[in-house]
């Protein structure tokens, strides 16, 4: 099935962005579904988390249920103590009266900031603009240094019926998650409980955005939530359904197609870096070695300059506490064969560098220790990285 970056509304959602005063751009924006929605979501693992994640992680463990989330950029909400708890639930009892709905089916999201309060005077009246309408500024009012917003939709037929699934998510820096500044809306009209849809995501999260690194640094807001409101009329999706795997492979392909756009626009990156590890002794030791590769300050500073410079794959590996077979590693590089047997192979130089121009770079690495794989996603490491957090306060 196709994962398009078209913005495609399943049955009974709607969405909004609006411009609320905290910058000079869209802001503020809400996802809204006509009836509740099965709910499930993964959060940040930082000890500090923010009022709004807390708030829709103990929301969604209780009961499996969303209506609503609206959305804010500029200002984390985080680290604000009593204070930021409270407008937290201000901003949940606005949506929930305007809708006419019970609280615990409004969650909360916001991005930015650290340690400063929300403005409340312009959240009430963003929250007082935002209307029940199919407008795509709500995947630009929660970009904070993101160069442009991260969609993914897809369709696939359950029981005879169109199930649509749509996300978009927002990330650019401190990406390393066990979840990042990143946030991922994913909402769909298939019929699912809510305890399926958690199990689902919160493996597919693990193979997806968990597999993601822009600079090795976490926030106190991560959080990918995903609504499901059953309108698709689909009968219930269990894992004895026959369409179930087909479901799950939809939405892991929307999910990996956000983590992969998180990735390549990582502050100030030029280039997504995918790294694809083969015969790992088990599957989590492929997806650690390839998220360290992915990882590395040196590798990622090589693939900014352009260098084929394999040793620091090497280097990045041997750090790792993986099964390797050290004499039998094999090295490939946007399809060219720089290592075999752990030793260089004579390769064209000019023509690697070349190769290394394109925009997606591929390194695929064989530890030839056992029969299993790993992937991950990240980006190049350039001058303009530092530019960006240097001044991310002022």
């Amino acid at each position: 099935m196709a994962i398009t970056n078209e913005f495609i509304w399943p049955k009974g959602y709607y969405t909004d962005g609006v411009q609320a005063g905290l910058r000079d751009r869209n802001d503020m924006g809400w996802l809204v579904s006509k009836v509740p929605a099965a709910a499930a979501g993964t959060y940040t693992t930082s000890q500090f988390i923010a009022a709004p994640t807390k708030l829709c992680k103990q929301l969604i463990a209780e009961h499996h249920h969303l209506q609503a989330i609206v959305m804010n950029s500029v200002i984390a909400n985080s680290c604000t103590g009593a204070k930021g708890w409270e407008n937290a639930l201000a901003e949940q009892q606005q949506v929930a009266d305007k809708l006419e709905i019970d609280p615990e089916l409004v969650g909360v999201a916001s991005t930015g900031l650290i340690g400063a309060q929300l403005p409340m005077t312009k959240i009430h009246a963003g929250i007082d603009q935002l209307q029940l309408k199919q407008d795509i500024g709500v995947t630009t009012a929660v970009m904070t240094t993101d160069t442009h917003a991260k969609i993914a939709s897809t369709q696939l037929m359950i029981d005879g019926k169109t199930v649509t699934i749509t996300g978009f998510a927002k990330g650019s820096g401190m990406i390393h998650p066990k979840m990042a500044t990143m946030l991922g809306f994913v909402f769909t009209d298939a019929n699912i409980s809510g305890l399926q849809l958690q199990g689902l995501l919160s493996q597919t999260v693990d193979e997806t955005f968990n597999q993601i690194t822009v600079d090795g640094d976490t926030s106190t807001n991560d959080m990918v939530t995903v609504m499901a409101n059953g309108l698709a009329d689909n009968h219930l999706l269990t894992s004895n359904h026959p369409d179930y795997p087909a479901f799950a492979q939809a939405l892991s392909g929307v999910l990996a197609k956000l983590a992969q756009g998180i990735a390549a626009d990582g502050e100030g990156a030029t280039k997504l870096v995918e790294v694809n590890v083969h015969h790992a002794a088990t599957h989590a030791e492929g997806q650690h070695a390839a998220k360290a590769i992915v990882g590395s300050n040196l590798v990622k500073a090589a693939i900014f300059g352009e260098d084929p410079n394999w040793g620091r794959i090497i280097s990045a590996l041997g750090q790792t506490n993986v099964k390797i077979d050290v004499d039998h590693v094999a090295i490939i590089l946007n399809g060219f064969k720089l290592v075999e047997d752990s030793l260089e192979l004579p390769f064209d130089e000019a023509a690697v560098k070349a190769a290394m121009g394109d925009h997606k770079i591929t390194i695929d690495v064989d530890l030839n220790a056992g029969d299993a794989q790993g992937q991950a996603w990240g980006c190049d490491l350039t001058y303009n990285y530092v530019k960006i957090n240097a001044s991310y306060r002022s």
